[in-house]
């Protein structure tokens, strides 16, 4: 660092602020710092690092080890947020089913050298954490065992998505909207379905027996055969689940969305060029990872302040295309009516 500072004509605390992705610095001073880190092929010594500081720039996050594309998402988010911040990343899956696998991932961590935890656990193995008081974790979701202030994004957001969407549907005069389900250990699973339920009361409706599903096509697909024919609307948990239901409306000869509308939740890459485009839910996995980030980099000793974010009230939004319309019912005229 002495020879990058000698090189770039700076302070020895310059060079460390530019290599620890600190502010304050302008961007002449950090450009001339980069060149000469560059021409030196200086690379910070990150063991050398910890020794001095006791810091490690390293953070740890705890997620279910899942192909699904929330969780992925949401992974892929978080090492994003967390490299442009300066941090190196480091994660510990863990596996459904196992209620000991999160304590047993946060031990890992800490044992391996972070400065603090991120929980990106989406399944309520009905465990209560035993958070370190020497590093600091949050929560990107419910955890029991955490101070609520350590949970960092708002609830209540994918609830009200979900009322959005069933409102959606009976706006366009259905009836009634029918549920596919998400898992009820999964805490989003519960929200969701807590969120489609909540916006047939508010209008006096009782709504139908829900579908159980596990995120899967597979869910979707047989929830569609066994579907009743006065059901004319489907909110589904997630885009996958609603994919597998019009595969199976479709074989049936019951048309989207003349005959059924579908709405999905997520919006994965594929949902805007089904046949027909999918309405769906769009989550903002790039603002939760930022904001739940900022809430752990706030409680770390001597970190710099991180810039303002949304607060971990970034709504999903409905993005309304072409699976959802009246009912024929709706539109038929009087005197079509027999």
């Amino acid at each position: 660092m002495t020879d990058v500072a000698r090189l770039a004509g700076v302070s020895q605390k310059t060079v460390s602020r530019v290599v620890n992705n600190e502010r304050y610095v302008s961007e002449e001073a950090r450009e001339k710092v980069l060149r000469a880190a560059a021409e030196l092929g200086f690379r910070p010594n990150t063991a050398a690092r910890a020794l001095i500081t006791g810091r490690f720039r390293r953070i740890g996050v705890v997620s279910l080890g899942s192909a699904l594309f929330g969780p992925a998402s949401l992974l892929v988010a978080l090492e994003r947020a967390t490299r442009a911040a300066g941090f190196s990343f480091m994660v510990a899956n863990t596996a459904e089913g196992q209620p000991d696998a999160i304590q047993g991932a946060v031990d890992w961590l800490l044992a391996q050298g972070v400065d603090g935890i991120i929980l990106s656990e989406p399944i309520d193995e009905g465990q209560r954490l035993r958070p370190d008081s020497s590093v600091p974790i949050v929560s990107l979701g419910r955890a029991p065992g955490l101070p609520d202030d350590r949970e960092a994004l708002a609830r209540g957001r994918t609830a009200a998505a979900c009322r959005e969407a069933v409102e959606h549907l009976l706006g366009l005069g259905h009836e009634r909207v029918w549920h596919v389900a998400g898992p009820q250990d999964w805490w989003e699973g519960r929200e969701r379905l807590e969120g489609w339920a909540a916006a047939h009361r508010e209008h006096g409706i009782e709504p139908p027996p829900p579908f159980e599903g596990d995120w899967s096509p597979a869910a979707g697909y047989a929830a569609g055969r066994e579907l009743p024919p006065e059901a004319t609307a489907v909110f589904c948990a997630n885009d996958d689940t609603a994919i597998g239901l019009i595969r199976a409306l479709t074989e049936a000869g019951r048309r989207v969305p003349e005959d059924v509308s579908v709405v999905g939740f997520d919006d994965i890459p594929a949902a805007a060029y089904l046949s027909p485009p999918l309405t769906t839910v769009r989550q903002d996995f790039e603002a939760d990872a930022i904001h739940g980030l900022n809430v752990l980099m706030r409680l770390l000793p001597g970190a710099a302040e991180p810039e303002a974010d949304d607060g971990g009230a970034a709504l999903r939004r409905l993005v309304i295309r072409d699976s959802t319309a009246p009912p024929l019912s709706a539109k038929a005229m009087p005197d079509d009516i027999s």
